[in-house]
């Protein structure tokens, strides 16, 4: 027992000796320390109802009219527009189901890409039980939705196009201003899922279009639980909540205000660096890149290069794309954080491969194959190196296993 002891105390100290590197930060990021210094006032001193009328709450509706006013003017919105949520899958959620049943006399008809993330396409799958219909607009090889196919598509009775603005998987920028400007010729609504975007290249509700956009907090620095749903004025929806009317009765439910405080300076953080943070990620991820091709000869990319977030990379190596999840825990060991494509579909046991991948014509096997890697402001060029080196070593082992069996 005691030797066991001791074994077990080697490994401890072994393993926080091992220099962390978190490459995931299309998943979540951690929090900025400058957000969490926003957010304390409103854990301790300011903790009173916004809708209660004395000096506690009125206190606290002045700084969420700030902050709402404030997050607004990021995408060009006005400050009415902006309906706080619990974050992106609600918002998501609350625009697909919201504009189906208020506009449910004009048409049971909603378009949605290949590529949506899991909230929006099992949320479709649920509005088809409902009796409304779901188109989905296929994508090319490189992530990109089929203009030709979406302009077919509409309809009569179509009320809705969702497109997201980034895929959180291969990191694929749509062209929603094009697509949004198709959608007010056809007078159908536009709604765009802008969490993986949002912070990271300029978004502007007017210009691009949008009818309705999903915004969280957690992908840019920011806690977790808070969002928004961007509404512009004039768009027929229905409420998802239904209590005390807040939110302008669209989302009734006591405002998270501390969340919300350091969803605007997460917000203010990302505005106020995205221009030097831009060039500084597209280094790394050209770096990684460029090290990954020098290294290994059958390394190829999934999605666009040139319509790309510039913090995502997607990748595999042909001939070890079924030993993915082994070279992640592989990974992880060596204190490395990746991913093999969405977080939230890791909850899905029904399927393995990537639908995503999928839907750009991989194969199966390829789809289960993918890295990605997902660059954020903490990361170094010596993350880079570090990275490189390792999976160099852990996909060494893994060929060498191979040539043995």
């Amino acid at each position: 027992m005691e030797c066991f002891v001791q074994w077990k105390t080697i490994c401890s100290m072994l393993a926080s000796n091992t220099k962390k590197i978190y490459l995931d930060n299309a998943s979540t990021t951690p929090i900025d320390s400058r957000v969490l210094e926003a957010m304390l006032p409103y854990l301790s001193d300011y903790f009173g109802n916004a809708s209660s009328l004395h000096s506690f709450g009125t206190t606290v509706k002045e700084s969420l009219d700030n902050f709402r006013s404030q997050l607004a003017g990021f995408i060009n919105a006005q400050s009415d527009e902006i309906i706080f949520t619990s974050g992106g899958t609600e918002a998501n959620n609350f625009a697909l189901k919201g504009i189906a049943f208020a506009n449910r006399s004009k048409g049971n008809h909603i378009i949605v890409s290949a590529i949506e993330h899991d909230c929006i396409l099992n949320t479709c799958k649920w509005l088809e039980s409902q009796g409304f219909y779901i188109s989905y607009v296929p994508v090319d090889s490189d992530g990109l939705v089929d203009m030709e196919k979406l302009k077919r598509f509409i309809n009569a009775r179509t009320t809705l196009v969702s497109v997201m603005h980034a895929n959180n998987e291969i990191g694929a920028i749509q062209p929603i201003e094009e697509i949004g400007r198709l959608c007010r010729e056809r007078n159908v609504y536009f709604h765009t899922d802008a969490c993986q975007s949002f912070g990271k290249i300029p978004v502007d509700v007017v210009s691009q279009n949008i009818s309705l956009m999903s915004l969280n907090a957690h992908k840019i620095y920011g806690p977790k639980g808070v969002g928004c749903l961007y509404v512009k004025k004039g768009v027929n929806i229905t409420p998802l909540l239904h209590g005390g009317g807040q939110e302008f009765g669209l989302r009734s439910t006591t405002e998270n205000i501390a969340g919300i405080a350091g969803f605007a300076k997460a917000a203010e953080l990302c505005m106020n660096e995205m221009g030097t943070e831009i060039g500084r990620i597209t280094h790394l991820r050209n770096k990684l890149v460029e090290g990954l091709q020098n290294k290994f000869e059958d390394f190829y990319i999934n999605g666009s290069m040139t319509h790309r977030l510039p913090n995502n990379l997607n990748f595999a190596v042909h001939g070890l794309e079924g030993e993915t999840i082994r070279l992640l825990l592989l990974l992880d060991e060596n204190g490395i954080a990746v991913s093999a494509g969405s977080a939230c579909s890791n909850n899905d046991t029904s399927k393995s491969a990537s639908h995503v991948l999928q839907a750009m014509g991989k194969d199966p096997f390829e789809a289960r194959g993918a890295i990605r890697v997902s660059l954020g402001r903490f990361n170094t060029e010596d993350d880079i190196d570090h990275f490189l080196k390792t999976i160099l070593q852990e996909i060494n082992k893994l060929s060498s296993i191979f040539s043995k069996t």
